[in-house]
């Protein structure tokens, strides 16, 4: 069986074109995988460290340009952050509440998560001003979500459209505490809340409709902040000041890139790859349920604790898909892995419908009718919904031209969708998968047998 032809051309404007071609005979994946470090904890571990007391060490930290982003911002902002590697960062912390004035604008790049959580950090400086930005993917994405509790706190920010979109301007004040009740269960809304929290006299409660991922609450915890849950209300309480303490990060392996590789096991006949040190928090665990509810045959091998975080190796052999319905409280553990679920549900037999999922209209792009555009143009039956997608499997796809829209989602999930396509599929803008996968091609390579 020969492999596929896979390769990469550059453009006059310095973005790439993905080109795999399948073999007529096809392929099969086989091998073991180590994927980069989950970016959510690389965020956090980054943030909490500058502003700790004393210094954290991080390993396995994912060098995306997110987190690259993140560690930019917090230099800006005075904490000493070493050279970014997977073996060991160092992070030298300045203290809470001691965030310098820097003397430009914060650039957060392409990243949401720095953008959102960093505010509710800023916001709690009081007598410093600060700017915040990011590209223009992020200048479009709404800030209302974390603006409006955060000045329900008492903070002073400005932006654009009633101060919902980037650049921001923030005059640090001293914040009160509230109880919020968030309308969307999300973890950059409630992380940011409860670092605003972390400087503010008394308690500060987030209240979600479902529960998102915990990451923020692990390792405030870890680094020593008075926090409490509430599982049957989905509510987060953290009491401030809080003072806390630098910490040893292991960084497990992200589940959002796990995904890819266990869609591709999946649908290509005859693989069987395992993905090792995958981070399994039950509050990421959603694709793991939804691909169990189509029938993949995954198993979870060598389950361990490591630095508060559960991890396993995930062990996938291809199989005979079936359609579900994904929808409630499901959705915000598996949000990130929607794009690629909808390719497994291509090759399932059945119609899969995915609902309460809206909030992937604001993400890098809109990924709902991305997906879909992308996915119909290579022979799949998807249709739009407002809040998710029906899409109807069994139709074989064909290779075509297809494009990012610069989201390292769409470029990652259409590339897996190609090993499965007949033909020649190029993928424009396929250097969005750096965002949080830099070496993603590579060990597409690597598995291809």
């Amino acid at each position: 069986m020969s492999a596929a032809v896979i390769t990469v051309e550059t453009q006059q404007d310095l973005s790439h074109k993905l080109i795999i071609q399948r073999p007529p005979l096809g392929l099969s994946l086989q091998g073991r995988i180590r994927v980069p470090g989950d970016k959510s904890i690389s965020h956090r571990a980054l943030m909490l460290g500058a502003i700790a007391q004393g210094e954290t060490e991080i390993q396995g930290l994912l060098l995306g340009e997110d987190p690259r982003s993140t560690a930019s911002c917090f230099q800006a902002l005075g904490a000493e952050i070493s050279e970014l590697n997977t073996e060991l960062v160092r992070v030298k912390g300045i203290g809470l509440g001691n965030l310098q004035e820097p003397v430009d604008v914060l650039n957060a790049g392409n990243s949401g998560t720095t953008l959102r959580l960093m505010l509710g950090l800023l916001a709690s400086h009081r007598g410093r001003f600060f700017t915040v930005t990011g590209d223009s993917s992020l200048r479009s994405r709404p800030m209302s979500r974390v603006v409006k509790p955060l000045q329900q706190m008492g903070a002073h920010i400005w932006g654009r459209k009633d101060n919902s979109l980037a650049p921001l301007a923030i005059q640090g004040q001293a914040l009160k505490p509230t109880h919020y009740y968030s309308p969307i269960a999300s973890a950059q809304v409630k992380s940011c809340i409860l670092l605003a929290g972390l400087a503010t006299e008394g308690k500060t409660t987030v209240t979600e409709p479902a529960l998102s991922r915990d990451h923020s609450e692990r390792m405030l915890r870890a680094f020593g902040a008075d926090l409490s849950v509430d599982p049957e209300t989905n509510s987060v309480t953290i009491t401030g000041p809080a003072q806390l303490y630098g910490q040893k990060v292991i960084v497990p392996g992200d589940i959002s890139s796990a995904a890819f590789w266990l869609v591709a096991g999946a649908i290509v006949p005859g693989s069987e790859l395992v993905v090792e040190n995958v981070g399994v928090n039950p509050t990421r665990t959603g694709i793991l349920e939804a691909l169990e509810l189509m029938g993949a045959d995954i198993q979870l091998e060598n389950q361990r604790e490591v630095a508060g975080e559960p991890v396993a190796d995930l062990r996938v052999r291809s199989s005979n898909l079936k359609s579900c319905i994904i929808a409630g409280d499901i959705v915000p553990r598996m949000i990130d892995e929607i794009p690629i679920l909808a390719v497994a549900a291509v090759f399932a037999q059945g119609t899969t419908i995915i609902r309460d999922a809206a909030e992937l209209r604001v993400k890098e792009s809109d990924r709902i009718t991305v997906m879909a555009q992308q996915l119909n143009k290579m022979g799949a039956q998807v249709t739009e919904l407002p809040d998710g997608m029906e899409i109807t499997g069994g139709t074989p796809l064909a290779g075509t031209d297809v494009d990012s829209h610069t989201d390292h989602r769409i470029a990652m999930s259409l590339a897996i969708a190609a090993l499965v396509a007949t033909g020649i599929t190029t993928i424009h803008r396929a250097e969005a998968a750096a965002i949080s996968y830099p070496g993603f091609f590579q060990s597409l390579t690597e598995i291809i047998n």
